[in-house]
């Protein structure tokens, strides 16, 4: 599965997440492509990502940035 992500760094939080099949590379490429462009346009400042990972729940353990709060992220971290 593909993942295209538009983050929101200040308030850490993803204002979107839209999932695409393997075989719609090319349509996720276009429409990530399409998001930055907007963003850029409106000068709207967000992270925007196209990841692939075998499921959501992969995606989450991955790339827990995305998804988690900051408290739990430094609570992860701490030995």
């Amino acid at each position: 599965m593909l993942f295209l992500i538009e983050y929101d760094r200040e308030n850490g939080q993803v204002v979107a997440l839209h999932e695409f099949p393997d075989n719609e590379s090319a349509r996720a490429n276009d429409e990530r492509l399409a998001l930055e462009l907007s963003l850029v346009a409106r000068k709207v400042k967000r992270e925007v990502v196209l990841l692939q990972a075998p499921s959501l729940r992969d995606l989450q353990h991955t790339h827990r940035r995305y998804f988690a709060t900051l408290s739990e992220l430094a609570s992860v971290a701490r030995p």
